[in-house]
């Protein structure tokens, strides 16, 4: 019998760099573009993302909490030069992009298979670093199959070359988004050029996956072992279509899984996260579906945001021109983000830590540090020799003034 779903969406990631000196005019651009809205948070309506991160990390991610009613309705008021100047000096700003109601997809008729782009945000941070992040849900269709290949075919939508019906039975069209080639310039609309992204190495075609899936508690639960799916979950974390055959025992050794929960389990990849649970427990499709898309979503937000700022210092460390300015920001970076916590709460802080082993952070810090203790070594030697230079000259100043007092002496 065929795997049922309860309850299901997918977060589509789509990282991308704009130049740091053109950060004002990319929020200038937003705010001029009328399907864009500026999102704003509140301690009242946003409760548990204000009580999950710390201080530190939600004044960096979430300006906004610190606004207030008042100081919203003022900045609305203020025309749209200096608003925009005003928010390109947080830390970082997020846009709600308006979709209009009849984007939807489909893969053909008879098939069935219909999905739509509920939610739209861009996430920008003022050094330039921002996150394109589409949700999508499949609509009144509950096999698991359709969505491990709706998660397969869509994350590949914006390679160069890629149609549509590219795949059997993944054949997606949508309304709004007649070809693949539309719904690329949709995208590039929004993030512009990819040169900045390239430059660091940021796969610009596939998008990253995070995805939520809640199966029939008939297939898992009580009754039904974990064992008896796992061949289901396995494809549905490596992101492989329902029909892959191939041993995918060794990708799983570069996966972590990890849970707090009896009838779920979170995996990360370097592809993505990918939660799979069971509507045996009611928490499942109640109270976790809306944890993972908000405190979940954003720690994994940062922790994309750490791997390419990293990435960002190292190349400006192999420029002479930016070493300077490059050695400050990762003293910066240190102090104010990589020693930092940024949750208290018990799994959010296991969680924070996994996407770090994931993303290989460590190991990326460490090759930044050690590129800033070379250079660090290499400025304090050339430094200590100027001054040694400088010394040796006074010397012998000095000495030749002392031999001219002598020789004025000795004719005296």
């Amino acid at each position: 019998m065929e795997l049922k779903t309860n309850y299901q969406y997918t977060y589509f990631i789509h990282p991308f760099v704009i130049k740091e000196e053109n950060y004002l005019k990319y929020i200038l651009k937003m705010l001029k573009d009328k399907n864009c809205n500026l999102k704003t948070f509140q301690k009242e309506k946003d409760l548990q993302m204000y009580q999950y991160f710390l201080p530190e990390t939600r004044s960096f991610l979430f300006s906004s909490f610190g606004f207030g009613k008042e100081k919203i309705r003022e900045l609305e008021g203020l025309p749209i030069d200096t608003r925009a100047a005003l928010l390109a000096k947080y830390p970082c700003n997020i846009f709600e992009y308006s979709i209009p109601k009849d984007i939807q997809g489909k893969i053909d008729d008879k098939k069935g298979i219909f999905f739509a782009i509920t939610k739209i945000t861009v996430i920008c941070f003022n050094t330039g670093i921002c996150f394109l992040v589409m949700k999508t849900n499949i609509e009144d269709d509950y096999n698991f199959a359709n969505v491990l290949n709706f998660n397969y075919k869509f994350r590949d939508i914006n390679q160069e070359g890629n149609i549509l019906d590219a795949y059997d039975n993944i054949r997606l069209q949508t309304n709004s988004f007649e070809s693949a080639e539309i719904f690329r310039n949709f995208l590039r609309r929004i993030t512009g050029s990819s040169v900045e992204s390239l430059k660091l190495d940021i796969d610009t075609e596939r998008f990253l996956t995070y995805s939520y899936i809640c199966i029939d508690q008939s297939a898992w639960g009580i009754s039904h072992e974990f064992d008896e799916v796992k061949h289901y979950f396995d494809k549905y974390i490596n992101i492989l279509p329902a029909d892959d055959i191939k041993n995918i025992e060794n990708n799983n050794k570069k996966i972590i899984t990890m849970s707090k929960w009896k009838y779920a389990k979170m995996s990360l990849n370097k592809l993505g996260v990918m939660l799979f649970s069971s509507s045996e427990d009611m928490n499942n499709y109640t109270i976790l579906p809306n944890e993972y898309e908000n405190q979940y979503l954003y720690t994994y937000i940062i922790n994309l945001y750490k791997k390419i700022y990293l990435k960002k210092i190292a190349a400006e460390l192999r420029n002479p021109k930016k070493v300077k300015k490059a050695r400050k920001k990762f003293i910066e970076f240190t102090k104010k983000m990589w020693i930092q916590e940024i949750t208290e709460d018990e799994f959010g802080t296991m969680l924070n830590h996994k996407m770090q082993a994931t993303l290989e952070l460590e190991e990326l810090y460490n090759e930044v540090k050690t590129k800033y203790d070379v250079l660090y070594k290499d400025l304090n030697i050339e430094k200590n020799k100027r001054v040694t230079i400088l010394i040796g000259l006074v010397l012998v100043i000095s000495l030749v003034f002392n031999v001219l007092n002598f020789v004025i002496l000795a004719k005296k």
